[in-house]
């Protein structure tokens, strides 16, 4: 998901987290970026957790997605290696992670798409241009569901529905803006520095 620069990150091995646009073949490695804590190129499953609770999520949240996630994406992101017990997702292999029965914003290469990412839009925001409320939201996924493609299905509805629970409006809308954001994983970013504020404000206040 594609937006504005940022500064590059190069940790010792080499791997750097770009800002991004449109052509950017490391979009997808720039969503999971801020997951890995320590920038070595290896998420853990405690990385994960430690994200997600960043953005503000609760403990039980956190947790079930650091399983999640990580029993989910190891394996894939480490072809040819075997199983490891503390999987980890290796960040230059995200790619080949992608999952059957979604969007299709991230190509095969992890690019983003922008026409995918208008498609979302154009064919299920029906109440607002710019945002989807939850009917239209399952109607997408039900859209994008590839026949007995089970894991496929349980992926796209976990992904999309943490995003709704965490990220829509009052109006209960999940703006477009939003859902950029975090292809690009600056919406986590804003997240953890929002949560961040919110805790200095409540000390101060105290």
């Amino acid at each position: 998901m594609a937006s504005s620069a940022t500064d590059s990150k190069t940790p010792s091995n080499g791997i750097q987290y770009e800002g991004v646009d449109g052509t950017d073949q490391n979009v997808l490695k720039k969503h999971v970026a801020f997951f890995d804590r320590n920038k070595d190129g290896v998420i853990y499953p405690w990385e994960t957790f430690q994200g997600f609770r960043a953005i503000g999520c609760g403990l039980l949240l956190s947790s079930f997605a650091a399983i999640f996630i990580n029993v989910g994406l190891s394996r894939k992101t480490r072809p040819g290696k075997s199983i490891s017990l503390s999987f980890p997702i290796e960040v230059n292999n995200i790619h080949k992670s992608k999952h059957g029965s979604d969007s299709g914003v991230y190509d095969s290469e992890g690019r983003f798409v922008p026409s995918k990412f208008e498609e979302i839009f154009n064919k299920h925001a029906h109440t607002n241009a710019n945002a989807l409320t939850s009917e239209e939201l399952q109607s997408m996924l039900k859209a994008n569901r590839v026949p007995k493609d089970f894991g496929g299905w349980l992926a796209s509805f976990v992904e999309w529905k943490i995003l709704y629970i965490l990220c829509k409006d009052k109006k209960g809308l999940l703006q477009k803006d939003t859902v950029r954001a975090v292809y690009d994983g600056s919406l986590f970013e804003q997240m953890a520095k929002e949560k961040a504020s919110s805790g200095k404000q409540a000390v101060a206040s105290v």
